[in-house]
């Protein structure tokens, strides 16, 4: 077959096969243009979830008649000055979005300046059928309809309304987290989903586009590193998704999706969430526009960085010291459906004997009363008339030492214990639950890396070295890390094909479980030996060593211990998480604790 050109019908077709793949790409170029125009204020309207409709009107600059036609034919464009391509700073730049979305739609383009008149433009798949004055406020507005109507083949691909709403939902997002400095709404079938105002702080808009609760569970970050600067919000690890939709990336202003970036992520929270939960972040990346490239996709989703290294490590530096910086921080609010468990007991009528406290009391009733539980088990004979007894009354006793004022810590003031596993303390403004053993297992982990960015953490010989049998190939993987798990104080050595034999554990395990200890650190090596970097990989194991070196659950602990305990996690970073991405700990405020009781 000979060579031919190809007809310019055909060309935007193929051109909008690139830039225009659903509702949610034609959106993305239309909002993009309205921010390039210079727009503070951005209204968006979908129709069945931009299948049948989607409507972009901003107050930005504008165009006049002649405007208007160039922007419709290919590769015309306003957004570079000069030749230089790699150094454009605009969101958008190629030219075809518009001619590209035109040739697959009805496309009705309407725009006026400050001083002229209006001109409105429709272009029916690559037709122009309405061309004359219009009139409107300054600004552009341009509305899509039938989006591949006549492309069948394109749009039998297309999903659902509500599967495509979602996805025009989270570009708007995107874009709007981007640039807290215009105000975005975004309407569907009538119905306003969301309204953000220009000139918001950036934790107030990335919250108010993803949770309100955000808000009160993230640390912001602001660093600068050669040129290059890092901010945003990174949620504490303890307030984590099922899935990764919530990590919002962005390049000079630009959303991106970039494996890099989100692999600096994952690793920066690494030993701090459970393997099947994924951090709320939104970053923002300010690099030297020839630094970066960001012609490697014509969605210019994607970005190719000059120095990709330096980039990981101070998201994951920076995501880290700021994590740091939370210290003992934990979500600061009690699981919802754990609250909803919690019952009020049927209220008895006021006694009249004013000893309430002295005796049984005969209540005004004449249907037979079940005795409360405790009484039951304190065993109690009386069983003659249904009756209200108070509760055992806690025994008053001179206290060895003061007793500490609860305002002076955050954690607050150990009261008791509840089932040897949670500490119950009283702190200023609440009622704080400590899990001992994930706190404890946290506390000894950041012991261990202390320990060993000081060069070594300190081991302890055993009297008789044990002898761990395995099957060949987790004995293979721990000999091979021997000189590493040595940094951890962990000393092992090859002993047969199915045997590695321990001589020494970290100090600061103390005797424990050494054969669980040894399977558990070669499951972990099996698990991400080839997809982590050393630096993770120790930093698993030392997790995996800090878990059977804690305070168990069941284990009593003195009222001096649990202070103790509480004390080292207040200065402890990360200490409101365990190894695995649990919260440590969890507060009941004074509002919660009268909502219970139906005091508020």
């Amino acid at each position: 077959m000979s060579i031919r050109r190809l007809p310019n019908a055909l060309i935007n077709r193929i051109a909008a096969g690139e830039v225009v793949e659903r509702p949610a790409s034609a959106l993305k170029e239309l909002v993009e243009n309205a921010i390039d125009a210079g727009a503070n204020r951005i209204s968006i309207a979908l129709t069945d979830g931009g299948l049948a409709g989607i409507e972009v009107v901003d107050n930005g600059c504008g165009m006049v008649a002649e405007d208007i036609a160039l922007a419709l034919e290919r590769h015309a464009t306003s957004k570079l000055p000069d030749d230089a391509i790699e150094l454009v700073t605009t969101m958008g730049f190629r030219g075809e979005a518009l001619p590209s979305i035109a040739s697959v739609a009805r496309l009705s383009i309407a725009s006026r300046t400050a001083t002229g008149d209006g001109w409105r433009r429709v272009v029916d798949h690559g037709d122009v059928i309405e061309d004359g004055p219009a009139s409107l406020p300054p600004g552009t507005r341009i509305r899509v309809e039938s989006l591949f109507a006549r492309v069948p083949a394109r749009r039998k691909f297309l999903r659902s309304a509500r599967s495509e709403y979602a996805a025009c939902s989270d570009v708007v997002k995107r874009l709007a987290m981007a640039r807290p400095d215009i105000a975005f709404s975004l309407e569907s079938d009538g119905r306003r989903v969301f309204s953000v105002q220009a000139g918001e702080a950036r934790l107030s808009r990335v919250a108010a586009l993803t949770a309100r609760t955000l808000a009160d569970n993230a640390v912001l970050l602001d660093f600068e590193r050669e040129g290059v600067r890092l901010s945003g919000v990174a949620g504490l690890p303890t307030y984590n998704r099922g899935v990764a939709d919530h990590q919002f990336l962005f390049v000079n202003a630009r959303p991106v999706r970039d494996r890099l970036l989100n692999g600096a992520v994952r690793a920066a929270y690494a030993e701090m969430l459970a393997r099947d939960r994924h951090p709320v972040v939104a970053l923002f990346l300010d690099v030297p526009s020839q630094e970066v490239d960001v012609n490697v996709h014509p969605a210019k989703t994607e970005v190719r960085f000059r120095d990709a290294a330096m980039v990981r490590g101070m998201i994951v530096s920076g995501l880290r010291r700021a994590l740091d910086a939370g210290g003992f921080r934990a979500v600061q609010r009690p699981a919802e459906g754990a609250l909803a468990r919690w019952q009020s007991e049927p209220v008895a009528p006021p006694a009249r004997d004013p000893d309430m406290f002295s005796a049984p009391v005969p209540l005004m009733a004449t249907a037979p009363q079940q005795e409360p539980a405790w009484l039951a088990a304190a065993g109690v004979a009386e069983r003659s008339q249904p009756f209200l007894a108070a509760a055992p009354m806690g025994r008053a006793e001179p206290a060895a030492a003061p007793v500490p004022m609860a305002e002076r810590y955050p954690l607050g003031i150990a009261r008791g214990q509840i089932a040897k596993t949670y500490i119950v303390a009283e702190a200023e403004d609440g009622l704080v639950i400590v899990d001992q053993h994930a706190a404890h297992e946290r506390l000894v982990l950041e012991r261990m890396r202390k320990a060993a960015d000081g060069g070594r953490v300190a081991a302890q010989a055993l009297l008789i070295p044990e002898v761990v049998e395995m099957d060949e190939t987790a004995c293979d993987r721990i000999e091979e890390r021997a000189a590493e798990l040595a940094e951890f104080g962990l000393e092992v050595e090859r002993f047969g094909p199915g045997a590695v034999l321990v001589r020494a554990t970290p100090a600061l395990l103390g005797a424990g479980d050494v054969h669980g200890l040894i399977q558990d650190v070669a499951d972990e090596l099996a698990s991400f030996d080839a997809a982590l970097s050393l630096k993770e990989r120790l930093d698993l194991v030392a997790s995996t060593m800090a878990c059977h070196g804690s305070v168990r659950a069941g284990r009593v602990l003195s009222v001096a211990e649990m202070n103790a305990l509480l004390r080292e996690m207040e200065i402890t970073p990360h200490s409101g998480q365990c190894n695995h991405g649990r919260p440590t700990w969890v507060k009941l405020a004074h509002g919660d604790i009268e909502k219970l009781f139906g005091r508020k």
